[in-house]
C-alpha cells in the first residue's frame, strides 16, 4: 500500500486497518500446529471467528477452546484478547514509546479516535500511566484467582489459568479455558467477586479510571461529567439488572431455583456484571426464562463505558439519551445533566450512535432469521451478545451457518470499533455548505 496514500486517510479507517492486520496475523498463527493440540484441526473460518472474537473481546466461539488450543495456542489467544482490550493503536504507541519514539499529531488523533478521548494533546500522558494501571488491576486478580484455582489443580496450571482468566475478565472478552465457563465456580464467592471486579474496572474505562484516582490522591472535590454519568449509569445497570434477574429467575430450579439465599444473590450479581460485554457465565443461560432473556438483551445493547474494553452504545450515550428524553417531558431547551448544559453536537451524536446501532442490528437479526431455524430468541441474543462484544450464548454457535458465522465476525468487528467509527470511516468528508435551505416543520408522534 502506498505509504502517502495510508497517510492521508481518516484516523477511523486507520483504525480499522489497523484491527484487520491483526486479525488477519492472529488468524494465521492459531491455524499453526503448535497452537493445536495433537489430532485437532482449525479451519480458517473457525480460527478467524475466534481471533476476532479475541481481538475484539466478546468470548463468542465456534470451538471447544480447552479441547481444541494447545498452551501455545491459548497464549496466541490471551495476547491478541490484551492487544484487543488495550486497542491495536493504544498497544502500538506502547511500544513506540518504550523505544523512546515521539507520538506525531496523526498518532495522538487515531488514539483520541480509539479511545474516545476528550482531546489528542492528553493522550500521550495518558498511555504512560495506562500500562502500569493493567498490569497491577491484571496482576491483583491474577494472584487471588491462582490462589483459588491452586487448591483443586497443580500450582504450574493454576498459575497459567489465574492469568489468563483476569486478563480475559479485565478485558471483557470472556474466554475460558473451562469447558462450562465458570459454571463449577457459581457457589465460590471469592471467584465471583474476583471476576466481578475485573470486569467492572475494565468496563469503566481508563478513562474514568484515572479520573477517580486524581478524586482519591488530589484531593479533586468532583468528577468531570463523562466519569460521573459513566459511573452512576453503571452503578444503575448492574444492580438494577441484579435485582431483576434476582426476581426473574428465583423459582427456576435450572437456574437458581436450587441455591440459597445468598447465593442467588451471588449469582445474580455476576450475570448482571458479566452481561455489561464481559460474556462470562455461572449459570447455563440456556435454561434462562424468555423475560430474562429480553432484560440480558437490554444490558448487552448498551453496554459498557467509553474508552473501556467493552463495547456497545455506552453508558453515556444511553445516560445523553435519557436525560435528552426527561428533558423533552419537563419542556427543557438545553440538555441538562447534573447541573451542566450539553452541547447540541453531543446530543446528536448521541442520537447518530442509537439509531445507527438499532438499524444495523435488526438487518442482521433479520438475515440470521431468514438463513437459520433457531427461535427468534436465540438470534436476537447471540446478535446483540456480538455486538455488545458481550461473547454471551444461549448455545447456538457452533451450530450456525457459515453465512450467519460470517456475519456474526463482521457484527463483532463493528461493535468493538463502534458503529459511528463505521459509519465516519464509510462516510466522505463534505465541505461546509455556503447557503441552507429553507425551513419548515414536520408533524411527528
Amino acid at each position: 500500500m502506498n505509504i502517502d496514500y495510508f497517510k492521508k486517510l481518516s484516523p477511523s479507517r486507520k483504525l480499522i486497518l489497523g484491527f484487520l492486520f491483526a486479525i488477519l496475523l492472529g488468524t494465521f498463527i492459531l491455524m499453526m500446529p503448535f497452537s493445536l493440540k495433537e489430532g485437532e484441526k482449525l479451519s480458517f473460518l473457525s480460527s478467524l471467528f475466534t481471533i476476532v472474537s479475541a481481538v475484539c473481546v466478546t468470548g463468542l466461539t465456534v470451538v471447544d477452546v480447552s479441547k481444541v488450543f494447545s498452551p501455545a495456542g491459548d497464549i496466541v489467544i490471551i495476547f491478541f484478547i490484551q492487544l484487543g482490550g488495550l486497542g491495536v493503536m493504544t498497544f502500538s504507541s506502547i511500544l513506540f514509546l518504550a523505544m523512546g519514539k515521539r507520538m506525531t499529531f496523526y498518532e495522538r488523533e487515531l488514539l483520541k479516535e480509539e479511545r474516545n478521548a476528550d482531546s489528542s494533546g492528553e493522550i500521550s500522558s495518558f498511555i504512560k500511566k495506562l500500562l502500569l494501571t493493567v498490569f497491577i488491576i491484571e496482576s491483583i486478580g491474577a494472584i487471588i484467582l491462582t490462589w483459588e484455582f491452586a487448591k483443586e489443580m497443580p500450582i504450574n496450571k493454576a498459575v497459567f489459568y489465574g492469568i489468563f482468566h483476569s486478563i480475559s475478565a479485565f478485558c471483557n472478552a470472556g474466554f475460558s479455558l473451562f469447558s462450562n465457563n465458570l459454571e463449577a465456580y457459581k457457589a465460590n464467592p471469592i471467584i465471583n467477586l474476583t471476576i466481578g471486579y475485573l470486569i467492572t474496572l475494565g468496563g469503566i474505562g481508563f478513562a474514568v479510571i484515572t479520573s477517580v484516582i486524581m478524586v482519591i490522591r488530589r484531593g479533586i472535590d468532583r468528577f468531570n461529567l463523562t466519569s460521573k454519568v459513566a459511573i452512576i449509569i453503571s452503578m444503575i445497570l448492574t444492580f438494577g439488572g441484579m435485582i431483576l434477574f434476582f426476581i426473574l429467575e428465583y423459582s427456576n430450579s435450572a437456574t437458581l431455583g436450587d441455591l440459597n439465599f445468598i447465593q442467588k444473590i451471588l449469582a445474580s450479581y455476576f450475570q448482571s456484571v458479566t452481561l455489561r460485554t464481559a460474556g462470562f457465565n455461572t449459570i447455563p443461560l440456556g435454561e434462562l426464562r424468555n423475560s430474562t432473556i429480553f432484560m440480558c438483551c437490554i444490558l448487552m445493547f448498551i453496554g459498557a463505558s467509553p474508552g473501556s474494553t467493552g463495547g456497545g452504545i455506552k453508558t453515556t450515550t444511553f445516560g445523553v439519551i435519557l436525560f435528552y428524553v426527561i428533558g423533552i417531558v419537563k419542556k427543557k431547551e438545553n440538555v441538562e445533566i447534573f447541573n451542566r448544559r450539553l452541547d447540541w453536537e453531543i446530543m446528536n451524536r448521541a442520537l447518530a450512535i442509537l439509531v445507527l446501532a438499532i438499524t444495523y442490528v435488526s438487518i442482521v437479526i433479520m438475515l440470521m432469521l431468514i438463513a437459520e431455524n433457531f427461535s427468534p430468541e436465540e438470534i436476537v441474543f447471540e446478535v446483540i451478545s456480538a455486538f455488545g462484544t458481550v461473547g454471551l450464548t444461549l448455545g447456538i454457535t457452533p451450530d450456525l451457518s457459515t453465512f450467519s458465522k460470517l456475519l456474526l465476525i463482521f457484527t463483532m468487528f463493528v461493535g468493538r470499533l463502534g458503529p459511528m467509527t463505521f459509519a465516519l470511516a464509510i462516510g466522505e468528508t463534505k465541505k461546509k455548505a455556503l447557503s441552507k435551505y429553507p425551513k419548515e416543520n414536520i408533524l411527528v408522534g
